[in-house]
């Protein structure tokens, strides 16, 4: 099956249903350390639920061959994760709603600037990382402690979408 998304920009009302845009536009801004420092305030709802704790990781990841072929989904049901990039690089984000495993249709491709990470919530099916240059490294919080906290979806192999990011 071949899947041509549609990349759109990543805007906080399009990714909405999937979590948070973390960015410092229109963010609530404080002054702190005696007015030497600007703390842009609660850019993403960190979610750790049933008893976890937050984590602190570097990913590095590396770009894919194109065409992209969707082979897997994941999704985190105990906790979200967030990605923050550590470069001045875009990169891509393949994402569906929480719920039942996704079909093919159910995928949502934005493009993310290098000034933007997002911060996936508990449930939200998305694809491994997407990065566009080598090395590129992300700061990512998510959630560590008991519980299984990773679902996997693999497609059909005659299922699987071959993704034209377009």
């Amino acid at each position: 099956m071949v899947l041509s998304l549609n990349i759109q920009p990543l805007t906080k009302d399009a990714f909405a249903p999937f979590g948070d845009v973390i960015e410092v536009d229109g963010a609530e801004i404080m002054n702190i350390n005696q007015g030497t420092t600007q703390r842009f305030h609660n850019l993403a709802d960190v979610q750790t639920l049933d008893g976890g704790h937050t984590l602190i990781n570097v990913f590095r990841g590396q770009p894919r061959l194109q065409p992209i072929g969707i082979c897997l989904m994941e999704h985190h049901p105990l906790g979200s994760q967030a990605f923050v990039p550590l470069q001045l690089a875009p990169y891509l984000v393949v994402v569906a709603k929480p719920g039942d495993a996704p079909l093919a249709q159910d995928l949502v491709a934005f493009q993310a600037e290098a000034d933007q990470g997002v911060n996936y919530h508990a449930g939200v099916w998305h694809h491994p990382l997407l990065v566009l240059q080598e090395n590129h490294d992300f700061l990512v919080v998510d959630r560590g402690g008991p519980g299984d906290n990773l679902v996997e979806h693999w497609f059909h192999e005659d299922q699987s979408p071959t993704a034209t990011l377009l």
